[in-house]
């Protein structure tokens, strides 16, 4: 297993790495495109499709990402729709949880499918906008993903349920624990204080996620990396919760050792376009 994972993950740095760092982002954009076209597929499995109409699923996720490319999204400011998707968001979270995994199967079929297929193609165009602006300002926001991940679990198996007597969501992740959740906040802000000290030492040409939130005064830092960390963490409890309505463990096996392409991204999927939105906040701020 072991193996397998560390082999999965020398593949995929071999060819997200190359794409990632060439001068040019449309060949990043294009190999996002095409995993969060499998991520398509996935989630018509996990919405009980299968066969052609799961391929069709993700031949219109395809379809949607081709038009956005056409039509000049990539480069264009587009701050009504980054405010729409994360207000969408946050409410969608609230509504999710409250409802628990018993309340998944009560939303109507299509609008499941449909709703999973436009929350990927979001996460998408804003994965393709944040490249757009620079290397520096997306690697700011995955690296914030992973520090919260990365905390998280080191924090929950070194503090788990010695502060807290509840877990943070027992019927839809049961391995989750408050403390864990504070551990990567923390880890995330101690980072952005460091990610903004280098920008501000190797005066980057292109700011980052944090410097342009400092930007908005002192305030907007803590608070907007609260925000992002919180929205990272409902994007891996609402995979979880439908996973779990599901009954599957992982999104599938099309990465071995790591399962599917939706394990991998579900905490990037709320944190990139509420990342977009908070940008064009603070762009609207200095404009203003």
């Amino acid at each position: 297993m072991l193996k397998q994972r560390v082999l999965t993950a020398i593949v995929l740095l071999l060819i997200l790495l190359p794409a990632l760092f060439y001068p040019d982002p449309r060949p990043f954009c294009l190999v996002m495109a095409l995993a969060l076209t499998a991520a398509a597929w996935e989630w018509a499995r996990l919405q009980g499709l299968s066969g052609g109409t799961a391929l069709g699923s993700a031949a219109v996720h395809a379809v949607l990402c081709a038009l956005a490319w056409t039509g000049g999204l990539l480069d264009r400011p587009l701050p009504w729709l980054w405010a729409v998707a994360g207000l969408a968001w946050v409410i969608g979270v609230m509504l999710l949880l409250r409802a628990g995994v018993a309340g998944w199967p009560r939303i109507p079929h299509a609008l499941r499918w449909a709703g999973g297929l436009l929350v990927l193609w979001l996460a998408w165009l804003a994965m393709a906008q944040a490249r757009v602006l620079g290397v520096n300002f997306l690697m700011s926001v995955l690296v914030l993903v992973w520090t919260a991940d990365i905390g998280a679990y080191f924090a929950g198996r070194a503090f788990g349920l010695k502060f807290t007597r509840n877990k943070l969501a027992p019927s839809i992740s049961p391995g989750k624990s408050w403390e864990g959740v504070w551990g990567g906040l923390a880890s995330v802000l101690l980072m952005a204080c460091v990610w903004l000290w280098a920008d501000a030492s190797s005066r980057a040409a292109v700011p980052s996620l944090y410097s342009r939130l400092a930007a908005g005064g002192w305030w907007m830092l803590p608070v907007g990396v609260v925000f992002l960390v919180a929205m990272s963490v409902c994007g891996d409890l609402v995979e979880s919760l439908v996973k779990r309505s599901a009954g599957v463990k992982d999104s599938s096996r099309l990465l071995p050792g790591h399962g599917g392409v939706l394990d991998r991204v579900d905490a990037l999927l709320p944190t990139l376009p509420v990342a977009m939105m908070l940008v064009s906040l603070m762009a609207t701020r200095s404009v203003a």
